[in-house]
């Protein structure tokens, strides 16, 4: 019943031992899908080899901001040829952090941008990290192009039932015109196969129920609701993790309560950022059964509804099939 739609079975501090352990535990639960979530190259890596080798794994790659200050040219073409395997579904981890500033902001934003335009080159997902740089993460994703109608077109239109996005979802790119200067070949095909993949599962919606789709995810979002609400009307989803159990973290909850159920998804972030009643735990897969049924339970749902929607959500984001 449930995807964790952002783990790192590929944490560097787990012995393989505990790493085995995490995966008997997620094969003994109800999780259908994990995303196994690339932060440098070796671990990009390492998430695509758990993606070849378990049916309920898929994985994203990409280096995360704290590490790009070791990235290069020949790391990047590793990530390249890591997003060429047939369960890596999405470039990410990346995006910037200004909390801890473990890499300098200037190399940051320079692997950010090169990131997303690797993503575009490849018409694939992307996951978002962003702590403390909440506007200039949005201002570079437009600058290059993630919400342009032209990446827009490459995927199939998702649900809107409510009119959430209204005519700003439908026509907005949120950029400057300009498509980035990535290359519309080689990487074509792959991206149209994901798109007609997502679409066979159908919607059961109307084109007036519809709206674009950019495949940019905002993981583990700590923004406000009004900055969620212009990233969905943008074409982006919304993720949420374990803070959003806290219970003084009234922000997240305003989050879950002002976005459509139809744009969001769950996650662990695992082994990080336990949810309650799991606090002072290292964080596992199966915890994201937490988060979730605190968004039924903001939502008035039932955590059966809430489980369904979120995989259903994370499978048409990532082009699970």
């Amino acid at each position: 019943m449930l995807f964790d739609s952002h783990a790192h079975i590929n944490n560097a501090d787990m012995t393989e031992e505990e790493r085995q352990a995490m995966v008997a535990q997620i094969e003994a639960s109800d999780l259908d899908y994990v995303m196994d979530i690339g932060f440098d190259p070796a671990s990009s890596a390492l998430a695509a080899e758990h993606a070849a080798r378990y049916p309920w794994c898929w994985a994203a790659v990409g280096c995360h901001p704290h590490d790009t200050k070791d990235m290069d040219e020949e790391k990047l073409e590793l990530i390249r040829r890591l997003a060429a395997q047939p369960k890596v579904a999405a470039i990410g981890e990346i995006g910037l952090d200004f909390h801890y500033d473990l890499s300098e902001r200037d190399v940051q934003r320079q692997w950010f941008r090169r990131q997303i335009r690797l993503a575009n080159e490849l018409r694939m997902p992307i996951c978002i990290h962003a702590r403390e740089a909440d506007q200039e993460v949005m201002d570079i994703l437009k600058e290059e192009g993630a919400f342009s109608v032209e990446r827009k077109s490459w995927f199939p239109k998702r649900p809107d039932p409510a009119g959430f996005c209204g005519t700003a979802g439908a026509g907005s790119d949120g950029a400057t015109g300009k498509t980035a200067g990535w290359d519309r070949g080689g990487a074509g095909s792959r991206g149209a196969a994901r798109s007609d993949e997502t679409a066979s599962g159908g919607t059961g919606c109307s084109e007036a129920q519809e709206t674009p789709d950019a495949r940019v995810l905002l993981h583990c979002f700590s923004g406000s609701a009004e900055l969620a609400r212009q990233y969905v009307r943008l074409g982006a989803t919304i993720s949420v993790a374990g803070p959003v159990t806290y219970k003084n973290n009234r922000k997240t909850v305003g989050v879950v309560e002002a976005i459509p159920l139809d744009f969001l998804l769950v996650e662990t972030d695992s082994p990080y950022l336990s949810p309650v009643p799991m606090r002072g735990k290292p964080n596992t897969p199966p915890y994201v059964e937490y988060t979730c049924r605190k968004v039924a339970e903001i939502k008035g749902i039932s955590y059966g509804e809430a489980a369904a929607k979120t995989r259903e959500n994370a499978k048409r984001f990532y082009g699970i099939g």
